[in-house]
């Protein structure tokens, strides 16, 4: 039976050593919650780092066993691959880039790579070990970005899912990584890759077709022949957990003492982990701000500040933590009163029962990270809100703000609106408050853990299908053995074909995509078999298919259909045409060519066509679009009609049409046989134009009226020649 494969850099158990025996006890991490459902089901399994110090060799086996009984599989680190795949380049590469502290906090060291490497592979050799045809694989976070890759080397046909916790940088960011290449082609091995916000899936779609030779069509990139999609999923967490808590004889208890011991104060929660990317010291200026501007709130309010201890033995971490205890002890010496301190601070973590309590007691929640992926925070101070007051004070840069719009949203670089922001929720009434806090705790009720979990499965399941479905229309083995026996069995032959993307492949410069010795040969044996008519219809000028073609025994269609010739004849255009319209259009184009280096006009005789393949990538699609839009009712009232294609515009009469001029050679004609090749935008009128029994083939796996597709010219090409190596061999 199919498993579910479940791959981070920690398992959710934590492993203590107490009297010479190691002890499990489950992490209360959100990612373990959520995905405690899928683990611990069937023969499912999970693989990870049991974490803690380094465990001997003699006790592997130990842990092993005691682990598989909870349907995980540890993945044992040496101490030098702990310093340096887990200290060294995750959280000196990935953690300061990703965060956008690139600058201040990032090194690159050539053995921190080494080493991310190495424990990459063996992360890859332990799935190998239990993965099996028909498995599905989901791998997470910044710890891992090579592993897809390298299972999808070894088990090419495999589900794999990834998602990753922290935000994606922008491409600016991205690519001061030195290994940046290899970092996305290790992403690329997923099928369905999954981040927090629609921005991290934007910024990851314009870093890979950047940096990467891929292309991409709206969230969907194409990797060789494979689909791989990209898409948004914001982590909830378990709703009814923390819901339920503040109910708890326990938590009831301690937010009880809470509240006795801040009577008369507005009590204030601000709850991170140690890291510079919390904006921890920020927020500390902001209230101190608050008491300067506003002092009539001394001695009224109360911030209670928790910080979990962190990588504290990392000297930028140690240092963070200096500051931050100086800065909340000079605050408290500054402004302490007999009864009342306005800070407190507690470095250490504390039981979830604490934790709930004053999520439940506190009137504000300070959430306000310089840059965070999702922060779950956030979203447990919200579920533990269950009479529906309190105010929630949220960073933009977070996650979570994307889908808690109803909080008090702030730029957390902003000191001034932050120390507002304060005075706006402990003024808010309570209307308000509970206005706010209903519309918060629906959503996150609805978009809990459970739901993350299960929208992610699913559409991993559907991209494996798209996939499949892809596999099928592609000419493999079998269906171009198929294609090969219908065309040897023919009498009466139409083949149309387009020039370039589909014969030859795209060049930067237009006028260097002449045919080679290879393609003449091959057109020459096409058009000997007095079986076929080979038709080339291009949207190039009729100038440049005579020079090429001239001599050969081929219908040729240029201009998409503006122009056609017979073998042996001369060119014919079709008649009633105006070109008229290019003096209004033509200065329109040229002032786009004067704002977008690299790009240039090429005027045909029914035609104008914008490229833009030498320009920067990016700013062309940005300059096609706004094109597009200045011209949208100027090409209408003067029945024009756009044809966007690879890096290329172009604006035609509406009458000139491809598939009016295909349909117009196999009308009235008995063909056996008809077959079209084209690779672009303008070739979907003819597939949708010739009639059904046509094998119609697209160049590239782009969605499509074709029945079929082709990756590239090469394929077209081995096809032609197994249509030509049959008509040999029958000749025999």
């Amino acid at each position: 039976m199919p498993k579910t494969i479940i791959v981070s850099n920690r398992l959710p158990v934590k492993i203590s050593n107490t009297d010479n025996e190691y002890q499990l006890s489950p992490s209360e991490g959100g990612l373990a919650t959520g995905l405690g459902s899928i683990y611990k089901q069937d023969n499912n399994v999970w693989i990870g780092w049991p974490g803690q110090e380094v465990i001997e060799e003699t006790d592997r086996d130990t842990i092993t066993s005691k682990l598989q009984d909870l349907s995980l599989l540890p993945v044992f680190l040496s101490q030098e691959e702990i310093s340096q795949y887990y200290e060294g380049f995750s959280n000196t590469v990935l953690w300061p880039v990703f965060h956008y502290y690139a600058s201040t906090y990032a090194t690159y060291a050539q053995s921190n790579w080494d080493y991310y490497k190495i424990v990459n592979e063996k992360f890859k050799d332990a799935i190998l070990k239990v993965a099996e045809p028909g498995d599905t694989i989901w791998i997470h976070d910044y710890q891992l970005l090579l592993l897809p890759a390298l299972v999808r080397n070894e088990m090419p046909d495999v589900s794999i899912g990834f998602f990753l916790h922290i935000p994606f940088p922008s491409h600016e960011m991205f690519r001061l990584i030195p290994w940046r290449y290899e970092l996305l082609e290790g992403m690329l091995g997923a099928d369905l890759i999954g981040f927090h916000t629609f921005d991290d899936v934007r910024h990851f779609i314009s870093t890979t077709t950047r940096i990467l030779p891929v292309n991409s069509s709206s969230n969907v990139i194409t990797v060789n022949d494979r689909l791989v999609v990209a898409e948004a999923f914001p982590m909830g967490i378990d709703e009814n957990k923390y819901s339920s808590l503040p109910k708890s004889k326990e938590v009831i208890e301690q937010a009880k003492q809470i509240k006795e011991t801040f009577k008369g104060n507005k009590l204030i929660l601000s709850i991170d982990r140690l890291d510079y990317s919390k904006g921890i010291l920020q927020r500390l200026e902001a209230f101190e701000l608050l008491l300067q501007l506003h002092p009539e709130y001394i001695g009224k309010i109360a911030l209670y500040m928790i910080v979990v201890p962190s990588r504290d033995t990392v000297p930028q971490y140690k240092y963070l933590r200096d500051l931050i205890d100086k800065k909340a002890g000079s605050l408290n010496s500054l402004y302490r009163t007999m009864d009342w301190s306005p800070i407190h601070y507690y470095y250490r973590s504390f039981p979830i029962e604490t934790l709930s309590a004053l999520y439940s007691s506190a009137d504000v929640c300070l959430v306000t990270p310089m840059r965070d992926g999702m922060n779950l925070v956030s979203k447990e101070y919200v579920a533990s809100r269950i009479h529906d007051d309190g105010v929630l004070i949220l960073s933009e840069m977070a996650g979570a703000s994307k889908e808690l719009i109803d909080a008090i949203i702030v730029n957390p670089n902003n000191i001034g609106e932050v120390c507002r922001a304060i005075i706006q929720a402990l003024e808010m009434p309570l209307d308000e408050q509970k206005a706010r806090m209903q519309q918060m705790r629906q959503l996150i009720s609805k978009f809990n853990i459970s739901h993350w979990v299960k929208i992610f499965t699913d559409r991993l399941r559907e991209v494996k299908q798209q996939q499949r479905s892809m596999q099928t229309r592609h000419v493999s083995n079998t269906t171009e053995q198929s294609i090969v026996n219908r065309y040897a069995k023919t009498r009466n032959r139409i083949i149309f074909l387009d020039y370039d993307g589909t014969l030859v492949n795209f060049r930067s410069n237009i006028a260097d995509a002449s045919p080679d010795k290879e393609l003449y040969d091959l057109l020459h044996q096409l058009t000997e078999d007095p079986a076929n008519q080979v038709v080339l219809i291009s949207g190039r000028k009729h100038e440049n298919l005579s020079e090429w073609f001239n001599d050969e025994n081929i219908y040729l269609i240029a201009e998409h259909g503006a122009w056609f010739k017979e073998q042996n004849t001369r060119w014919h255009k079709i008649s009633g045409l105006s070109d008229s319209w290019k003096q209004d259009i033509y200065p329109i184009l040229e002032t786009y060519v004067d704002r977008t280096p690299g790009s240039f006009i090429e005027e045909k005789t029914y035609s104008l066509v914008w490229h833009y393949r030498k320009a920067q990538k990016g700013l062309g699609e940005l300059r096609a679009n706004e094109l597009m839009n200045n011209l949208k009712y100027m090409t209408t009232d003067k029945g024009l009609q756009f044809l966007p294609g690879d890096k290329v515009l172009e604006i035609k009469n509406v009458e000139i049409n491809k598939g009016k001029a295909a349909l117009s050679l196999v009308e009235n004609k008995n063909y056996d046989f008809i077959i079209a090749f084209g690779d672009d935008y303008t070739d979907e009128d003819i597939f949708k134009a010739l009639p059904e029994s046509a094998l119609t083939v697209k160049v590239g796996n782009n969605m499509s009226a074709a029945k079929f597709y082709l990756r590239n010219p090469l394929e077209v090409r081995n096809l032609l020649t197994k249509f030509t190596e049959s008509t040999l061999a029958a000749q025999k």
